[in-house]
């Protein structure tokens, strides 16, 4: 059988994932140790970072240019823009925990961090999945998604009661309680490349 050659935008896509994933591999597994260590954690995701909006831009360029598109513009769009969401919260992480001077992690982010680690990778299938136009295949792993999306949420109801019944420093308590939002809201990004997702499914499965 001839083997159907990938779409532009699927291998678009696919490299933006990929980005994605390796952001998040650093993310997860980068130890932080002293200032000088978070400085280059911090600056490590901001590069990163710049590589997704780069490869955002590509991809609105070629939209623009493209007569015909393999599924809705729009939805190309919406799912490219929760990627680079998931992206810049990693970044945002990364900058708060700099600004703030953290250099330790605890049980609460490192959950939180395992649980985003997971949502990236079932991502990184699903983009595979898409650029091989195998639709009905990515419910499965986009409900994984929608999973470890869940389990954050519980976690960050207890990483609130947690802080609020132990930390007695309040200036901690408004900085822990702030990083500890912004990985719920990473959790959430995820969520949204899972719903754009199924929406595609909808539409052309």
């Amino acid at each position: 059988m001839i083997k159907r050659k990938k779409d532009k935008f699927s291998l678009l896509l696919m490299e933006m994932a990929k980005i994605l994933d390796e952001t998040a591999e650093y993310f997860v597994n980068y130890k932080v140790t002293n200032l000088t260590t978070l400085k280059e954690f911090a600056d490590t995701l901001k590069e990163y970072e710049t590589k997704g909006d780069n490869q955002v831009h590509i991809i609105i360029k070629e939209l623009n240019q493209a007569f015909i598109t393999p599924i809705e513009r729009e939805d190309i769009l919406q799912l490219t823009n929760s990627l680079d969401d998931v992206l810049d919260g990693i970044e945002n992480f990364s900058a708060q925990m700099e600004i703030y001077s953290i250099t330790s992690s605890d049980e609460h982010i490192d959950k939180f961090s395992s649980n985003i680690r997971e949502c990236t990778k079932e991502i990184l299938i699903t983009m595979d999945l898409l650029s091989n136009n195998r639709l009905k295949d990515i419910r499965e792993h986009a409900i994984k998604i929608k999973e470890h999306e869940h389990n954050c949420d519980n976690l960050f109801r207890k990483s609130l009661k947690n802080l609020f019944a132990k930390e007695t420093n309040p200036i901690k308590v408004i900085q822990y309680k702030e990083i500890y939002e912004t990985l719920e809201e990473i959790a959430d990004s995820c969520q949204s490349v899972a719903n754009n997702l199924e929406t595609i499914i909808m539409k052309n499965a």
